[in-house]
């Protein structure tokens, strides 16, 4: 992916998969991207073995004729160094989802790389979370989006708060590319990328910080799947820290994410929640979903794990 790898450079609507997106949205292209195991099945039946139209080809992301898109479609997946080719079928080096009325380019299936750029059913969850808090009525002149991955939380900001300047920072350069490149797709022109460990490479305070940030131990440490900590908890602890010092008064922390319940207690409330309020913080949090990522629970390290939650936790400082 040639064109991806400089993420300095914003794209213009000459790049040739800003071009391809148009023809997507211009198809009317629609596709709601599911769970590894979900797509894994869905694409092992054996009428699913070569796609027949776009969503096969771009959400699906399985091998394909050159006749399945069109001659423009086909010659703009080669200059944008997508176009994968297996024996006589081709492939597409990204997928595309689609989520309430924007496109997403994120990486192909199945995502092994240790930098590739997830997108599935978290992410449309993450962005029920940043809806409601938005929806709240929060004034926003700053806002980042920690780990911003394919940028569906820093372009959900954006979109809402048109005239804030809203950060997506990433430790993973594929990941800043495709949020630039989405952001132009989504028409905005008020999201900035910037390479960042938490938010290490950005100054300044925040009226709203919203992170999804990976929850697993990952063996592989892929930038999009490794939490850190004893259970995957590491980098939500970090998050709530930097919150801690970088929240503006009156801002919002928004963190969606998953927790390990142990013996019926949520250690990550418990220890998050006493640094928020010792910090002068108040906090609302509340279980998404109670049972998540079951086949986590066949790992060692969670012998001790009740069940895996999703969990939203916004965190709100007071104004002066």
């Amino acid at each position: 992916m040639t064109l991806l790898h400089d993420w300095q450079t914003a794209p213009t609507e000459d790049h040739p998969l800003v071009r391809l997106g148009r023809l997507l949205q211009d198809a009317g292209y629609a596709f709601t991207t599911t769970s590894p195991p979900s797509h894994r099945r869905v694409n092992a039946r054996e009428h699913n073995a070569t796609a027949n139209d776009l969503r096969g080809v771009f959400g699906w992301n399985r091998p394909f004729d050159g006749s399945v898109v069109s001659p423009d479609m086909l010659q703009l997946m080669d200059r944008a160094g997508i176009l994968l080719t297996e024996g006589r079928l081709y492939r597409s080096a990204l997928r595309a989802a689609t989520l309430g009325a924007q496109l997403y380019f994120h990486s192909a299936y199945p995502t092994r790389a240790v930098d590739s750029v997830f997108f599935g059913p978290d992410t449309y969850r993450y962005e029920q979370v940043i809806d409601t808090a938005l929806a709240a009525g929060l004034p926003v002149q700053r806002a980042v989006d920690i780990g911003s991955g394919a940028g569906p939380g820093a372009i959900k900001v954006a979109a809402a708060c048109p005239e804030a300047e809203v950060w997506a920072v990433d430790v993973n350069p594929k990941a800043l590319a495709l949020t630039a490149l989405n952001a132009q797709l989504a028409r905005l022109d008020n999201v900035q990328v910037a390479h960042s460990d938490v938010l290490k490479g950005v100054d300044g305070q925040f009226d709203l910080i919203v992170a999804n940030p990976p929850f697993m131990v990952d063996d592989d440490q892929r930038t999009y799947c490794h939490g850190g900590g004893a259970l995957g908890e590491g980098l939500s602890h970090a998050i709530v820290d930097s919150a801690i010092a970088r929240l503006a008064p009156g801002g919002r922390l928004v963190l969606y994410t998953c927790v390990a319940i142990i013996d019926g207690a949520d250690p990550f409330r418990q220890q998050a929640g006493a640094r928020l309020l010792a910090a002068g913080i108040h906090y609302e949090y509340r279980e998404i979903d109670p049972d998540v990522f079951g086949g986590e629970l066949g790992d060692d390290i969670h012998r001790d794990t009740d069940r895996i939650a999703a969990i939203a936790l916004v965190a709100t400082r007071p104004a002066i």
